[in-house]
């Protein structure tokens, strides 16, 4: 039997190491944030009123940042849910941002808002925000951002049920639990 030796010269070993590296981008940048929880970055927008929104105003509860916009047919079904879970879980510490993708005007997104009866700030966005949090081109997309300020989820398209139950409850669940045991202590 013989053995065949494979001698890689200089140009083609090249070659080989930049696909291999190119593998590891690709691979790499899909978890990129979610598989690191990587700190949100932080953000001061304007909102349908005019008033300066913060990111970091919010830290201690748990937070879903909904991209969306008035021309995206997925976005406007999924509102009506959004609104109703703000209003469910908001004592348990949730709180929905609503940031517009371009382009959209104040007078529509407003309108749009008012016929839904939304119950969380809806902020004026730009693509650059966006860009910011996830490179996805997919609307709606939801950011999920524990307690700790960290990003712990990026959810492609319409946030459904039980996606809400097995990612979003259980941060909610987490300062519930340690406050009634922080009670049963005294």
């Amino acid at each position: 039997m013989q053995m065949i030796s494979l001698v890689l010269r200089p140009p083609f070993r090249l070659v080989v190491r930049g696909i291999g590296f190119a593998v590891l981008m690709i691979l790499s940048a899909g978890t990129s944030v979610v598989g690191q929880q990587t700190v949100a970055p932080q953000f001061a927008l304007k909102d349908l009123n005019g008033r300066t929104v913060r990111l970091r105003a919010y830290r201690g509860k748990v937070v879903l940042i909904n991209f969306w916009a008035t021309w995206c047919p997925p976005c406007r079904a999924e509102m009506p849910d959004l609104v109703r879970l703000q209003r469910e879980h908001a004592r348990d510490g949730l709180q929905i941002m609503g940031i517009t993708y371009p382009p959209e005007t104040k007078t529509q997104v407003r309108r749009f808002a008012r016929s839904l009866k939304v119950n969380y700030p809806i902020i004026l966005g730009t693509r650059q925000i966006k860009a910011r949090f996830s490179s996805e081109e997919t609307l709606p997309l939801t950011v999920v951002i524990g307690r700790d300020g960290k990003v712990n989820d990026i959810i492609s398209g319409i946030l459904l049920r039980q996606e809400f139950d097995e990612k979003i409850k259980p941060l909610l669940m987490k300062n519930t639990e340690g406050e009634r045991n922080a009670k049963s202590d005294n």
